[in-house]
């Protein structure tokens, strides 16, 4: 067994299955590299009793001589059994097994890349649901784990069933990437030492992505780290987005399409802009679509201030895929020293602004703890001013909108040392003040609130202006 670092909430999802008195289905759902398998292997490790993968683009055939070799492990015998004629006959001989075990312990059986699994016509979706509903389910010390990282059709097809698996999913787990806190102690863990700024670095170019943040080697700076897996002929990550899409979800270049799209503009768009820029027409698949990425994790919407959902704004939030089309993906440089020449571009420093404000989006329950205001009822949201002619937008990405009827209106700055406020800026802040105020008509006390890394250096455009403030480390 291995630690399992953070997933304190899955853990104690998957004890309380693992102890009750009843058999039980665990469906866990996340993005290809997110460490659902690990999760279940390390958690389950002393019950496992079963484990069968899904083969991608496998044929029926293929598959049922998978679920052979996986059941002969599982028995422990020299020679696999006969590959079953179909699905239904593959699960009698799981049943047969499974009821050959002791009775004393639970016993776990995972279904590994379920979506891969359910080919078209093979007939594998009707034939486990007739088995959970006539022979797994009358098991109590049976827990029965099926993982899939093609998040929309775990929800399509298992969730929102209307056959033999309706309502029939007793735990559900959307596994979700790390956050920085959980990504600092994972590279702890792993022997990689660096102060928070190089983990946030690396955290900017690749996210949490547990798999991703393996391959950072100990004894290198985040750049050296970054250079060998971005920009090295055979680095890990300058190949993993042409499979990453494509290995979930059908027809992936729609969804590279919304991706490239919000990527040129990190502000976020809103779904006609989208639709507009990628050439789309209007349609259901079109829903379905941004529903695949967002329930992926890749997009999220926001709503603004004052507008409903309709008016929501997308953003890209995964960053890699933001990382490698801003500068892997048509880079003409490689090698040792990439990242630290591209990293003095003026493309570096929009991308670090960006990259910044996306975690600290992600982290608003750690801005409100270092605020003091964890208690207080909030809702988050970014608005927009769309200008008149002769007049300058305003964009403000995150406002705090207290029950105690006050805003925090957020400024997010990435910079190597304390952020210095000059009168240009300070005036933009007022600015951004002022509009917000005269056009939402708010009676609320509005705090200027800085994010930063190492906080706002004091100074005269700062003191009084600038009414709260987060460093980096409260993101941790």
């Amino acid at each position: 067994m291995e630690i399992i670092i953070g997933r304190e909430e899955e853990k104690a999802i998957l004890g309380a299955a693992l102890f009750s008195n009843e058999a039980e289905l665990i469906a866990i759902y996340g993005r290809r590299r997110i460490g659902k398998t690990y999760l279940v292997r390390n958690y389950f490790y002393e019950n496992l009793v079963f484990e069968m993968t899904g083969l991608h683009n496998a044929s029926l055939r293929e598959h049922l001589a998978n679920f052979s070799s996986s059941l002969q492990t599982a028995m422990g015998m020299a020679v696999p059994p006969a590959p079953p004629h179909n699905w239904m006959d593959a699960f009698q001989k799981l049943d047969s097994f499974l009821l050959s075990l002791p009775k004393k312990y639970p016993i776990v059986a995972l279904f590994d890349e379920m979506p891969w699994l359910s080919t078209p016509k093979s007939g594998f979706l009707q034939a486990f649901g007739y088995w959970w509903n006539t022979r797994a389910s009358r098991i109590p010390h049976l827990k029965v784990v099926i993982c899939g990282s093609a998040a929309s059709w775990m929800i399509k097809k298992v969730f929102n069933d209307r056959g033999g698996l309706h309502n029939r999913v007793t735990h559900r787990i959307r596994l979700l990437p790390f956050k920085l806190t959980e990504t600092e102690r994972f590279l702890d863990h792993h022997g990689v030492r660096l102060d928070r700024y190089q983990v946030m670095q690396l955290y900017m170019a690749m996210g949490g992505i547990p798999h991703y943040l393996k391959q950072v080697k100990k004894g290198e700076s985040a750049t050296q780290n970054i250079d060998k897996l971005c920009f090295a002929k055979n680095g890990f990550l300058r190949t993993e987005f042409k499979d990453l899409y494509h290995s979930l979800f059908a027809n992936a270049g729609n969804h590279e399409a919304i991706v490239r799209a919000l990527s040129k503009k990190p502000g976020g768009m809103t779904r006609p802009e989208i639709i507009k820029a990628c050439g789309f027409t209007t349609g259901g698949w079109i829903t379905e679509v941004f529903d695949e990425l967002e329930q992926s994790g890749f997009i999220s919407q926001h709503i603004p201030y004052d507008r409903r959902v309709r008016d929501a704004i997308f953003k890209l939030t995964d960053e890699y895929s933001l990382f490698y089309l801003k500068f892997i993906e048509d880079s003409r440089a490689s090698g040792a020293g990439t990242w630290l020449r591209l990293s003095g571009s003026a493309s570096y420093t929009s991308w670090c602004g960006f990259a910044f404000e996306s975690v600290c989006q992600k982290h608003v329950n750690k801005i409100k703890h270092a605020l003091g205001i964890s208690g207080v009822y909030t809702e988050h949201s970014a608005w927009r001013y769309h200008p008149k002619k002769g007049e300058k937008g305003v964009q403000i990405d995150l406002l705090l909108d207290r029950a105690d009827y006050c805003i925090n209106l957020c400024e997010m700055k990435f910079s190597t040392a304390e952020f210095v406020i000059d009168k240009k800026y300070a005036t933009e802040i007022d600015k951004k003040v002022q509009v917000f105020k005269q056009h939402m008509k708010i009676k609320k006390t509005v705090f200027p609130t800085m994010i930063t890394t190492y906080g706002v250096k004091q100074n005269i455009h700062s003191t009084g202006r600038i009414i709260n403030e987060v460093v980096m480390d409260e993101l941790f």
